[in-house]
Formats: C-alpha cells, sequence, structure tokens
C-alpha cells in the first residue's frame, strides 16, 4: 500500500489544475455487508515518475497543500474518504487541513505509537477526525491506538485465518469496526463475514460466481438487442422504441435520464422517439445506454455501476488521443462489467453483441491497441502505478491527458449515477 495519500477533489471544473498537482491518485471502495457504499480509500502517487522516489513526509506535505486548493469532496464522492497518515503528518498539525467530518485518518503500520502520536490521535478525535490503524498485526504498545480508533484495517491476503481470529478475539473487547482489506473474490468475501468483519475493500463485488451455461434472461436479451440497436450507423427509430416500451422500467430510466440536468434538455421530453429528436443520436445512444445498464446492474451492489460508468466515460474521451473509435470505447468500458452485472462470463456474453470482433476480443481481455485504454484504467483503479506507467509508454499514450479524462470521468460517473 502506497504511503503516498493525502485528499484531493475529484476535480470536474479544474481537470487541468488536478492533473498538473496531484498527479496519479485512485480510490479504492469500502462496502458494507449488504454492499452499500460506506467510503474510499485514497490513494496517490506523487509526480508522473516510475515508482516514488522522494520522501514519504515531503509526499504528504504536497498532498495536503494541494488538499486545500482542490478539497477531498468530489473525489470521494460526498462519502467518508480514507487517507494514510505519516507520523509527521500526524504530530505537526498538518491533518488539519482535511474535513473532520468525513476523514477516517489512517495510522500506517510502520508508524510507533509513541506518546507524541497518541497524543496527536486524542487531539484529531476531539476535533472530529475518525482513526484507522491500517494493516494492523497486535503489537507490543498498541493498546492506546487500539484504544482511539473506529476502524481496525486487517491485510485478508498477508494473514491467515488462524492469525485473523486470534487477532479479532483480542479486539472484541474494543469497539472497532472491522475491515477486510484486500478481499478479491466471493469466497474471501463469505469468509471475512463469517469471521466477523463488517465492512470490505477489495473488489470481490466484480467477481461474482459466473453462472456457466446459462440462457441470458429474456429481459437481458431484449436489453442486448436495444444496445445492438444503438450502435448501429443509422438508428431504427420505431424498432427502437418498440423494444423500448417493452420494459416500463427501462422507458422510465431513460426519460428521468433525458429530463435530467446530465442531458440539459429545454424542453420535456415525454417519449421515447421525442427524446431522441430533442438530444440528437449521439446524445440519446450514450443514454440509453446508461439506462439498459442501470436496468441490468439491478440485482448487484451499486458500485458496479459507477465503476462501468467511469470506465466507459473514461474511454470515450481517452479515445481521441489514441485515435480510437470513441463510440466503440464507451461501449467497451461500459460492457467490460457486464459479467459483474448478469453473473456470466464474457465468453457467453460477447458474442450476443454487434461489436467489431476487435473490441469483442478486447472485452474477453486480448491486447489490442483497442484494449489499451481500458487496461491502464484498470491498473489504474488497483494503484498499479508501474504498470500504468508501462502500458502508457507501450501505446505511446499522453500519461498527463489520460489523468485528465480519469478526473473527468468521476466527475461524470457519479452525476449519471444521480438519475440512472
Amino acid at each position: 500500500m502506497t504511503i503516498l495519500t493525502a485528499p484531493a477533489q475529484c476535480p470536474g471544473t479544474v481537470v487541468s489544475e488536478f492533473t498538473g498537482g496531484l498527479r496519479y491518485v485512485a480510490r479504492q471502495p469500502i462496502l458494507d455487508l449488504r454492499g452499500r457504499l460506506h467510503g474510499y480509500e485514497l490513494l496517490f502517487r506523487n509526480g508522473l515518475e516510475l515508482g516514488f522516489r522522494g520522501d514519504g513526509n515531503l509526499a504528504t506535505r504536497t498532498m495536503l497543500d494541494n488538499s486545500v486548493i482542490f478539497g477531498l469532496e468530489k473525489l470521494a464522492g460526498g462519502v467518508t474518504a480514507f487517507v494514510n497518515c505519516t507520523q509527521e503528518s500526524l504530530t505537526e498539525d498538518q491533518v488539519d487541513v482535511l474535513p473532520p467530518g468525513m476523514t477516517v485518518l489512517e495510522i500506517l503500520e510502520t508508524i510507533e505509537p509513541t506518546p507524541d502520536v497518541v497524543k496527536a490521535c486524542r487531539r484529531l478525535k476531539a476535533a472530529g477526525f475518525r482513526v484507522a490503524l491500517d494493516d494492523f498485526t497486535w503489537r507490543p504498545g498498541i493498546e492506546p491506538l487500539v484504544e482511539l480508533a473506529d476502524y481496525v484495517k486487517v491485510d485478508f491476503i498477508q494473514t491467515g485465518a488462524n492469525e485473523r481470529n486470534k487477532l479479532l478475539e483480542r479486539l472484541s473487547n474494543y469497539a472497532v469496526a472491522l475491515v477486510a482489506e484486500k478481499v478479491e473474490t466471493q469466497e474471501e468475501f463469505q469468509q471475512a463475514r463469517s469471521e466477523g468483519f463488517t465492512l470490505i475493500q477489495g473488489y470481490y463485488f466484480c467477481r461474482p460466481v459466473l453462472i456457466k451455461n446459462r440462457n441470458v434472461p429474456a429481459n437481458r436479451l431484449s436489453h442486448i438487442e436495444i444496445l445492438r440497436l444503438l450502435h448501429e450507423d443509422s438508428l431504427d427509430l420505431r424498432t427502437l422504441t418498440r423494444l423500448v416500451k417493452r420494459d416500463a422500467s427501462l422507458t422510465y430510466r431513460l426519460l428521468r435520464l433525458i429530463n435530467s440536468p446530465l442531458c440539459a434538455v429545454r424542453q420535456e421530453v415525454s417519449s421515447v422517439q421525442g427524446a431522441l429528436i430533442a438530444v440528437g443520436e449521439s446524445t440519446f445512444r450514450r443514454i440509453a445506454t446508461l439506462a439498459i445498464t442501470s436496468e441490468m446492474n439491478a440485482d448487484q451492489p451499486v458500485e458496479v455501476l459507477r465503476m462501468a460508468f467511469v470506465r466507459g466515460r473514461f474511454c470515450e474521451l481517452a479515445a481521441k488521443f489514441c485515435g480510437l473509435n470513441s463510440t466503440e470505447q464507451y461501449l467497451l468500458g461500459l460492457l467490460s462489467l457486464v459479467p459483474a452485472m448478469l453473473r456470466l462470463p464474457m465468453e457467453e456474453l460477447a458474442p450476443t453483441l454487434a461489436l467489431r470482433e476487435e473490441i469483442r476480443q478486447a472485452l474477453t481481455g486480448a491486447d489490442l491497441p483497442e484494449s489499451s485504454l481500458l487496461a491502464w484504467l484498470v491498473r489504474h483503479e488497483n494503484a498499479d502505478w508501474a504498470d500504468c506507467d508501462a502500458i502508457a509508454l507501450a501505446r505511446d499514450l499522453d500519461r498527463k491527458n489520460l489523468l485528465e479524462c480519469y478526473a473527468e470521468a468521476v466527475v461524470w460517473a457519479e452525476s449519471a449515477l444521480n438519475f440512472a
């Protein structure tokens, strides 16, 4: 886990300033056991160099300075932000620039529980901050920090079941929320839940148990057929209207999106045909795809849909920088998470989509120019900075442009999700 953490805003109106200051920034969701978003851990990297070579305290100061300029609210989407802290940032009052009500200060496992650290944490708790102990293991003298902690985060990969059980037994006398980190599969999620963890961090929700050789549900087949129509060069409005009207929920979602500030349509729209005429084909295609994707994700955590929106918009925006088709890239990013929505393998879903063969191959993981933007973003989601750099270098992608597109995509996705 990177120690380069400090708050920042997910810039919408200040995208260029954002990329000029904070460079790489990723957010990793923390969900409760029902799949509801509890908060984000924010992961930062100071600069575009390959790997961090500077001083951790200096980097944290830089990030905190940037937080004053860019804020924390938009990057965290208005939910709780978990921010890693160095000892210096705690004891020298640097984290005071953060909004206490929405910030959890993560105490890294490398920080010793000295009297100065404990005193600083007590002061910060009194100011309204919450405290989390990161990559937690029991060690001598840690009790004062455990007493102050609101969260204890345990690395699910680095600790075995026996070690976790002993650790959780020792923590049973403390009023802390238990967070299982790096949970990547449904099996690990079930294990974490059975052990008593109440919050989960990791991408297990993107990897549900897939059902092979299952027929796609009838209403999903209709949605896929609509996606096919939306990708045609010329829309068959009569057929499209008939298909959308078959699904009352989809019709409602589509018209709600069309009439939302997301589209900024000046007149009230009350029909599918009227929506197409009012907003034009290009916007209609994107909004209709949002509505369909929302319906397809009805039974899965909302975070899957949020990530799909970010991926679609990012790939669409970045396509112009590498000579790719923006419409295809939008669909590629959006559809990359359809297996998580429908619990069906991509190998079974991809052939049903009327896309170019290269795009279908990209969806199934082929290493092609068409898949480069999505591949970069997946690594970025996991804060795999070196892999991000390697993909950008191999595909001759400008990293500043990519970061600007990511920042805009996050803001756009939050707006879309409010109306989807």
